[in-house]
């Protein structure tokens, strides 16, 4: 609610016929991450195109009674644009790459907007009506484009001695191609949004924040989004289960007590009683598959756990594939989790057998070795997606755990419809947990171990 208010309180001190100061105000009111400023640019792009506001222009010129110019130059400049037209329309595809080379070399915003035009006109095969999202059209028109000539030209375009400068001027030409990448993808979605309206390009053009990627399907760049969300995101749950802790300080209301003070009050519980709250903190057993897709689930769950372990007793961890180990060894005196959970590929001895994951031999293992340990203060955590590559699922471990333990939760980074199917054997086990709960994001992980803390 309070970024809503200083939006809304932004706009009223600003000019709303100038576009780039509405962009920066509503960014520096409502984002507060770093990470979710791609989603913002995005989602502005749709809602303001360049497009649109120059209608929006025109009409407010019109209702102001000013000149016509201005306004018959504001809107003639979108559609020359959208179909390529004008003098960029003539251009040969060596003219084109000569005019996007002195735009990047020179900074011109202006003649780069002009190269990014021709190159979709020419390069993208834009249909109307066409259902095609915009990553199709921007690949077909940076497929057609040899942006690692340009690159290398922009950053060999003077002698530089020193490695040092060789290395600037690469990062260098490298940002203004990736500025060269946006503008055309900017230009595209500013079609789209001519061809189908705003409303219908959101929901295909819309991209996730860092904590709603689904970990199991991310790629390179998003791994690395959900690396650098996951140590905030641990730190603010911290703090915020502490803070909940504190205020649980007291426990219920003593009844007894509370009437006995209210004696010298004529019967008035003014002195409330209060009774000795119960420990609350749990111990935690956390029991990974760390094998193919389901790693990298297993890789964050076990960094936000750790990172959180003031919030428990203790924490045990155990990672598996077709053998197990326990690797809380390697959490102990390290000051990021990270730095633990990287060391659990190169040291963790979880390979018995053929190296497929075998849930039954993994959970008989941890049940002959470790089953002692859990009381009814422990809960246990198993994370993984339950294919067990037809090998025998050995359900009664999990049922004999759940009578010593105070509670058994399956974690599966698979989507609930996956579930069962294949060499799923989830139904097998679900019977005999607490709960089995469907958690793929970072935001559904945060959740569940701030409920469980």
């Amino acid at each position: 609610m309070s970024e809503h208010v200083d939006a809304a309180r932004a706009v009223e001190v600003i000019d709303l016929a100038n576009r780039s100061m509405l962009r920066s105000s509503l960014a520096a009111t409502l984002v507060k991450d770093g990470d979710h400023l791609p989603v913002f640019n995005t989602a502005f792009d749709v809602f303001f195109s360049t497009r649109s506001w120059a209608d929006a222009e025109e009409l407010f010129d019109s209702e102001l009674d000013e000149e016509s110019s201005g306004a018959a130059g504001a809107s003639g400049a979108g559609p020359s644009r959208g179909q390529g037209g004008g003098a960029a329309g003539a251009m040969s595809a060596q003219e084109l790459t000569e005019l996007l080379f002195r735009a990047l070399r020179d900074a011109d915003a202006a003649a780069l907007r002009e190269g990014a035009s021709e190159a979709v006109s020419r390069y993208a095969g834009m249909e109307p009506g066409r259902p095609v999202g915009g990553t199709y059209y921007l690949y077909r028109t940076l497929r057609n484009l040899d942006l690692d000539e340009l690159e290398q030209r922009l950053a060999g375009g003077a002698s530089r001695d020193g490695q040092l400068q060789r290395q600037l001027a690469s990062d260098e030409a490298h940002a203004r191609i990736e500025h060269l990448k946006a503008e055309i993808e900017r230009e595209i979605r500013e079609r789209l949004v001519e061809d189908r309206g705003s409303k219908a390009l959101a929901k295909s053009v819309r991209k996730p924040l860092p904590e709603d990627l689904d970990v199991m399907h991310a790629n390179r760049d998003e791994m690395a989004q959900l690396e650098r969300a996951l140590r905030p995101l641990s730190r603010k749950l911290a703090v915020r289960l502490a803070r909940r802790r504190r205020r649980r300080r007291r426990g219920p209301v003593d009844l007894r007590h509370t009437v006995r003070r209210s004696l010298s009050t004529g019967g008035v519980p003014i002195d409330l009683r209060f009774k000795p709250p119960r420990p609350a903190k749990p111990e935690i057993f956390v029991i990974a598959d760390v094998s193919g897709s389901v790693a990298s689930f297993a890789r964050f769950t076990l960094h936000l756990v750790h990172a959180i372990s003031s919030q428990f007793s203790k924490v045990r961890s155990f990672v598996f594939v077709d053998g197990l180990d326990e690797v809380t060894a390697l959490f102990e005196g390290v000051d990021d989790p990270a730095d633990a959970v990287a060391r659990i590929n190169a040291e963790a001895d979880v390979i018995a057998f053929d190296g497929h994951s075998d849930y039954g031999r993994a959970l008989l293992s941890f049940h002959d070795r470790f089953a002692r340990d859990v009381t009814r203060r422990s809960t246990v955590l198993i994370l993984g997606d339950a294919r067990n590559n037809y090998h025998q699922a050995h359900a009664e471990v999990i049922a004999d755990l759940h009578l010593r333990a105070k509670a058994v939760y399956w974690l599966n980074p698979e989507p609930r419809s996956y579930w069962n199917s294949g060499d799923s054997i989830v139904g097998q086990y679900a019977p005999h947990c607490d709960g089995v709960i469907e958690c793929r994001t970072l935001r559904q992980l945060e959740r569940f171990v701030g409920e469980l803390a």
